[in-house]
């Protein structure tokens, strides 16, 4: 079959938006997760580089995250002149890397357990969304929590994956989630990770300066899918979205309050530590309720992502011919 009518860029396009309907449909792969398959290389990887130091950290990143991008550079090259290839191995990676779906249902079940006053089970899910201890906390806080890791992982899960996919292709799907990846085993604040995992957690947060982002400003244009105020977004992400401690995280969460309507922050407790974070918006506390319309905004908002990685994508070459048009134009005039 002739395969030359489809250039890379829309090789890239198409893979990008199969696997997001790969990852809508089915959700996470069940077995044979690659994800996994990566921690557990890069927790036998830590156990050799291990030393609790910078530069050690450093080294530990570069090899964690480079081998993967390398693979997949060397796969991108194979299948240059293979646009079908490369279109299915996109779709693949894409797949493998968004978490959209899972996000979405870990959301829902919260959601349905706190609506059923089963605040046992509630608290025996909170570990599939983020890494607080659950023992202590009530229907307000477990809304919180599952509120704020919908919008911080939609950015996480789906948009950066998306963004990095169609600015790299395979080579930037691979990378981002690697280094993702390694953020959540290593980047934390601890007295194991404080200096071994630096590298790590600003490679992460590098990663997401741009994602975390354009999560925030479609956060606020899909606010009215959920019945939210898009003008109550944009003025609580504005107020709101540089107090967090995370330079990504208030971004997406400052958004995500303002489009619901309700208040996040507080006190987090996590396992052996405490953090206080600001408040972000100005309403109510979080209920159930508001879980279902941030589980159904995330969507909306990955749907749109979806659109600016293959509009990106598909644009690619004329913008590369623009852009050499415009230098040799330059280039001439200064040669005259």
């Amino acid at each position: 079959m002739n395969e030359a009518w489809l250039e890379s860029g829309t090789a890239n396009a198409v893979g990008l938006a199969a696997g997001y309907a790969l990852d809508a449909i089915f959700g996470d792969p069940r077995r044979l997760h690659p994800v996994a398959g990566f921690g557990q290389a890069a927790s036998a990887l830590e156990a050799r580089l291990y030393r609790p130091t910078r530069s050690a950290g450093v080294g530990y990143a570069a090899l964690a995250v480079g081998v993967p991008v390398l693979v997949a550079v060397a796969a991108t090259t194979a299948t240059r002149h293979r646009p079908l290839a490369r279109a299915a191995l996109v779709a693949a990676g894409t797949w493998t890397v968004l978490g959209g779906r899972t996000l979405r249902h870990e959301a829902t079940l919260m959601g349905r357990a706190l609506r059923q006053g089963d605040l046992p089970a509630a608290r025996g899910r909170l570990g599939h969304l983020c890494g607080r201890d659950p023992s202590m906390l009530d229907e307000p806080e477990l809304a919180r929590a599952t509120v704020e890791s919908v919008a911080e992982n939609t950015s996480d899960a789906v948009v950066a994956p998306l963004l990095w996919g169609a600015v790299a292709g395979l080579p930037g799907l691979v990378g981002y989630r690697a280094a993702n990846t390694l953020d959540a085993m290593v980047g934390h604040r601890s007295p194991r990770y404080a200096r071994f995992g630096t590298a790590a957690a600003r490679l992460d947060d590098l990663l997401n300066l741009v994602p975390s982002r354009l999560t925030a400003l479609l956060t606020i244009a899909s606010a009215p899918s959920v019945r939210g105020d898009r003008d109550r977004a944009w003025r609580i992400w504005r107020r709101d979205r540089n107090d967090h401690p995370s330079p990504n995280a208030g971004q997406c969460e400052s958004a995500m309050a303002g489009a619901l309507g309700v208040r996040l922050g507080g006190r987090n407790v996590y396992f052996g530590r405490s953090e206080v974070r600001p408040f972000l918006g100005d309403g109510p506390r979080p209920e159930a309720r508001h879980i279902r319309r941030a589980a159904r905004l995330s969507g909306t908002v990955g749907l749109g992502a979806l659109g600016v990685a293959v509009t990106y994508t598909l644009t690619a070459r004329p913008r590369r011919a623009l852009l050499g048009a415009v230098a040799r134009l330059v280039r001439a005039r200064g040669r005259g």
